[in-house]
């Protein structure tokens, strides 16, 4: 490929699995509330992002093995290897499975958005009891996971990543922002009174661990030890991180923008996406409807292509299985995930239990994982291309904000704030 598309690589599965549903509510509920004054905590979490996806996919290059193959090799302290792993194996594979129905339920409201009025669907719809758009997702996000191999399933995540940025910098550009605010929110640390749980949601629904395993095994795949030269495939590696992950945190500024241009200070309360999509029209016309619409389809169906292929690459890795997309295991664990969001998208089913463990599961795991990547990072295995003293330095002070926002996290699903 010639084109600017072959610049992304595995860094824009990243950027397709952290701008999903949870973002664009997170990101709208942050605009609607506190307008524009959160945005520095956006700006905080691309480059925390930024500073574990090097790392992880570093690893992924040098040794030719995703991040559960390595924490399966490295990590053989009894005391931590044995819960560690059965908890990673639960965070990422239930946890999943219980993202996937919101994942699945936000492209099909997208797609309603679109499409809905088109009578035959919404005859069709009426008749037969089932949600049209909720099974056709699915099976879109199974076929592209059956047939395709890394790079086509790349480039069509690649797609969905041009996709939501169009459509979301567009919608911003219709409901044309303040630029002054958007700036000084941007650089200037404020917390207004109400906002730390808004801004623990914002830098959650960014630095996520499942990515860590998606990125490290992608781009082991992407480039081979075997043919390729480590030092080349290292500096294309950060040149795409440097490109895509930016990208996915001017999608989620866009969003937070758009719903502070149409919300914040009307004395409006907004209560989820579609509210906000209906309320664009009278405000900013019907283009902007639209794009925002078409940037929630696509960040739905990213989001349900890729939970499922990071939790198939960490049970395959964790378990010593090859990380090959045709093997059975393999199959077996993303199908499972979809089924799962199919089921509880097309029921209603809002999985309170299952998603109060996986935010349980995903609060301890998210500093177990920076501390196990710190680690496996500092290991001789990795020669002359283990941490340097500034990318540790920068590796604790993540993994210090983790500790923070996980301490915070388990508070709220046991109740205790």
């Amino acid at each position: 490929m010639t084109t600017k598309t072959s610049r992304f690589g595995p860094a824009a599965l990243v950027t397709a699995a952290f701008i999903g549903p949870g973002t664009v509510i997170t990101a709208s509920l942050a605009g609607a509330n506190f307008g524009y004054a959160l945005l520095w905590a956006l700006v905080f979490s691309v480059f925390a992002t930024m500073i574990l996806q090097e790392m992880a996919a570093r690893l992924g290059i040098v040794t030719g093995q995703g991040l559960g193959e390595n924490l399966r090799t490295l990590v053989t302290q009894p005391l931590l290897r044995w819960p560690l792993l059965p908890l990673v194996i639960a965070a990422i594979v239930i946890g999943n499975s219980a993202y996937q129905g919101g994942n699945i339920s936000g492209a099909a409201l997208g797609a309603d958005a679109l499409f809905g009025h088109i009578s035959v669907i919404r005859h069709w719809q009426a008749a037969s009891g089932l949600n049209l758009w909720v099974l056709l997702l699915g099976a879109v996000a199974a076929t592209v996971l059956w047939f395709g191999r890394y790079q086509w399933i790349e480039r069509c995540l690649i797609v969905l990543v041009l996709l939501m940025s169009l459509a979301f910098i567009g919608t911003m550009v219709l409901t044309k922002p303040d630029v002054m605010a958007l700036l000084n929110g941007m650089f200037l640390l404020k917390l207004p009174a109400g906002a730390t749980l808004t801004v623990i949601a914002l830098i959650g629904t960014t630095v996520v661990p499942y990515s860590l395993f998606l990125h490290a095994a992608s781009a082991a795949q992407k480039w081979p030890k075997a043919r390729l030269d480590t030092t080349t495939a290292l500096s294309a590696s950060r040149a795409d991180i440097a490109l895509a992950i930016p990208l996915g945190g001017l999608i989620s500024i866009a969003i937070v923008s758009t719903a502070a241009a149409a919300f914040f200070g009307s004395g409006q309360q907004l209560d989820n996406v579609s509210q906000l999509a209906h309320s664009l029209t009278p405000l900013f016309g019907s283009a902007s409807t639209w794009c925002l619409a078409l940037g929630l389809l696509a960040a739905g169906l990213s989001s349900a292509i890729t939970a499922p292929l990071a939790a198939a690459y960490a049970l395959a890795g964790i378990l010593g299985k090859p990380l090959d997309l045709t093997q059975p295991l393999f199959r077996v664990t993303w199908l499972l995930i979809i089924l799962c969001g199919v089921l509880l998208a097309s029921l209603g089913i809002r999985p309170i239990q299952v998603i109060w463990f996986a935010q349980v599961a995903n609060g301890i795991l998210l500093p177990l994982i920076c501390l196990c990547l710190l680690l496996a990072m500092n290991h001789p295995v990795l020669g002359q291309y283990k941490n340097t003293f500034w990318q540790n330095v920068l590796g604790v002070a993540v993994l210090l904000v983790s500790l923070l926002l996980s301490g915070r996290s388990l508070a709220l699903a046991f109740a205790v704030v």
